[in-house]
């Protein structure tokens, strides 16, 4: 390359480095005008004053509707299935015959049985004229008794099995749909249907452990399903005395009149649940709150200084929230550009 290329190429350099250095070093007019704006006056905030007062809140949760009772009717015997009582998706009573298994056999067995009992208790009132003139002994009548007494408890068990041959609700209900045929071969413990008695149903749901100590028994709650227009009542009869440790919730049953057969167990329900009344309940805008880490915090003025607080949190909706811990009745709390404030800067507060 030649000297005077190599010259034009360090001179060009040059003027560039030069330029970019007078730029770097020159005062930056709108960051120190910033700077002064800032720095001259109080942040301008709004405020709102903290007042005690009686709040009755309720909170929201999902749930199911749960059958009263249910469950799965099967056989527990083996055999074949001679004849079915109930229709699809009916009501039934209490002790009334849904199934009929072949029991011919089984009564066949018993029949034999009978007469087997007639000739042993025949021999046994012989066998005791006998021991009274000394014409057995005590062992032969002995061994009669006890043939006896066997082919009893023979009978005895031979009728259990022939009462396992008759299906029968075990409460009253409405019965599903049919899960075997009439001539069916049904092994041990075949489900041949479902009942469920619909009426109360039983409404399940859970609530975080901190409303837990709010809530009663007989208490009463709302719910509505989203293919139902009308909402219900439910009354709380049972919860949960320990709480699950992986979700920090308590579960909680409810009992609900359903004469009608209107609300269906395994559907899906928005559930409001009325808390207790607190009194002197410390409510500010749920806005102020500041998540952090571990816990909440917000700012106060004090003599004109945003001061930090950490605060504790109660009960809350979708504009308030309750502070149980940190703050007093009466204190200011600073409600927006909250993000921006630091501890001891001079705020100017409107109050709201």
């Amino acid at each position: 390359m030649k000297p005077g290329r190599i010259l034009l190429i360090l001179s060009i350099l040059f003027i560039i480095i030069v330029i970019y250095l007078n730029k770097c070093n020159s005062p930056d007019k709108g960051s120190s005008s910033v700077g002064k704006t800032a720095g001259s006056g109080k942040m301008s905030v709004n405020g709102y004053i903290v007042k005690a007062s009686s709040v009755s809140e309720s909170i929201h949760v999902t749930g199911a509707l749960l059958s009263n009772k249910e469950v799965e009717i099967k056989n527990e015997i083996a055999g074949r299935l001679v004849k079915i009582y109930f229709d699809e998706g009916s009501s039934v009573n209490q002790g009334e015959l849904l199934a009929k298994i072949f029991d011919e056999d089984l009564q066949a067995q018993l029949n034999k049985l009978q007469v087997e009992l007639q000739l042993a208790k025949t021999k046994e009132r012989r066998s005791a004229d006998l021991l009274k003139i000394q014409g057995i002994s005590q062992q032969e009548y002995d061994e009669a008794i006890n043939t006896l007494q066997g082919i009893e408890a023979d009978i005895a068990f031979i009728k259990v099995q022939i009462s396992k041959t008759e299906i029968r609700a075990p409460f009253s209900g409405i019965v599903g749909l049919e899960m075997i045929n009439e001539g069916s071969i049904l092994p041990l413990n075949t489900k041949i249907v479902s009942i469920q008695d619909i009426n109360p149903v039983k409404l399940e749901f859970s609530v975080p452990e901190k409303y837990k100590s709010l809530l009663r028994l007989n208490q009463t709650v709302r719910f509505s399903l989203s293919s139902l227009t009308k909402s219900y009542e439910a009354k709380i009869y049972a919860m949960e005395p320990k709480i699950d440790p992986l979700t920090h919730s308590v579960l909680i049953r409810a009992l609900c009149p359903n004469p009608e057969g209107i609300l269906t167990p395994g559907a899906f329900a928005n559930v409001e649940v009325p808390l207790a009344a607190i009194d002197s309940a410390l409510m500010i805008p749920s806005q102020a709150i500041i998540p952090e880490l571990k816990g909440y915090k917000l700012f106060v003025q004090n003599q004109g200084k945003a001061q930090s607080r950490k605060v504790e949190i109660g009960i809350r909706n979708d504009s308030t929230v309750q502070i149980i811990s940190g703050l007093n009745d009466g204190d200011t709390i600073l409600t927006n550009g909250i993000m921006q404030l630091r501890p001891d800067m001079p705020v100017s507060v409107i109050i709201n």
